[in-house]
Protein backbone atom coordinates (compact mmCIF):
# COMPACT_ATOMS: atom_id res chain seq x y z
CA UNK A 1 0.00 0.00 0.00
CA UNK A 2 3.06 2.37 -0.52
CA UNK A 3 2.51 4.27 2.33
CA UNK A 4 -1.19 5.31 2.49
CA UNK A 5 -2.87 5.40 5.51
CA UNK A 6 -6.45 4.11 5.73
CA UNK A 7 -9.03 6.40 7.33
CA UNK A 8 -11.38 5.48 10.04
CA UNK A 9 -14.64 5.26 9.64
CA UNK A 10 -17.07 6.96 12.32
CA UNK A 11 -20.26 5.03 11.19
CA UNK A 12 -22.77 6.39 13.79
CA UNK A 13 -21.80 10.27 12.31
CA UNK A 14 -21.74 8.82 8.39
CA UNK A 15 -25.63 8.26 9.21
CA UNK A 16 -26.79 11.36 9.42
CA UNK A 17 -24.38 12.95 7.07
CA UNK A 18 -25.17 12.30 3.79
CA UNK A 19 -22.33 14.02 1.75
CA UNK A 20 -19.09 12.28 2.05
CA UNK A 21 -16.08 14.34 2.66
CA UNK A 22 -13.70 13.87 -0.34
CA UNK A 23 -10.72 11.64 1.51
CA UNK A 24 -13.23 9.24 1.96
CA UNK A 25 -15.00 9.22 -1.43
CA UNK A 26 -10.73 8.83 -2.62
CA UNK A 27 -9.92 6.15 -0.16
CA UNK A 28 -13.13 4.42 -1.67
CA UNK A 29 -11.80 4.90 -4.84
CA UNK A 30 -8.30 3.49 -3.68
CA UNK A 31 -9.41 0.80 -2.38
CA UNK A 32 -11.50 -0.50 -5.40
CA UNK A 33 -8.70 -0.03 -7.74
CA UNK A 34 -6.07 -2.04 -5.64
CA UNK A 35 -8.69 -4.87 -5.29
CA UNK A 36 -8.93 -4.68 -9.31
CA UNK A 37 -5.10 -4.36 -9.69
CA UNK A 38 -4.55 -7.66 -7.18
CA UNK A 39 -7.82 -9.46 -9.31
CA UNK A 40 -5.90 -8.48 -12.53
CA UNK A 41 -2.08 -9.45 -11.81
CA UNK A 42 -2.84 -13.27 -12.08
CA UNK A 43 -4.57 -12.80 -16.07
CA UNK A 44 -3.19 -9.18 -17.11
CA UNK A 45 0.47 -7.91 -15.81
CA UNK A 46 0.07 -4.88 -18.07
CA UNK A 47 -3.32 -4.12 -17.11
CA UNK A 48 -2.75 -4.47 -13.20
CA UNK A 49 0.68 -2.50 -13.51
CA UNK A 50 -1.82 0.36 -14.61
CA UNK A 51 -4.23 -0.19 -11.88
CA UNK A 52 -1.52 -0.26 -9.61
CA UNK A 53 -0.43 3.40 -10.56
CA UNK A 54 -3.89 5.04 -10.53
CA UNK A 55 -4.27 3.71 -7.32
CA UNK A 56 -0.67 4.92 -6.13
CA UNK A 57 -2.05 8.80 -7.56
CA UNK A 58 -5.14 8.45 -5.82
CA UNK A 59 -3.41 7.40 -2.38
CA UNK A 60 -1.03 10.55 -3.12
CA UNK A 61 -3.88 12.89 -3.31
CA UNK A 62 -5.33 11.12 -0.06
CA UNK A 63 -2.00 12.09 1.59
CA UNK A 64 -2.49 15.54 0.27
CA UNK A 65 -5.78 16.34 1.92
CA UNK A 66 -4.55 15.02 4.92
CA UNK A 67 -1.87 17.47 5.09
CA UNK A 68 -3.87 19.97 3.99
CA UNK A 69 -6.45 19.05 6.76
CA UNK A 70 -3.91 19.11 9.59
Amino acid sequence: MQGCVPIQKNKMFGLFNSKKDPAAKLQKKYEKLMKEAYELSTVDRTASDKKYAEADQVGKEIELLSKDSA
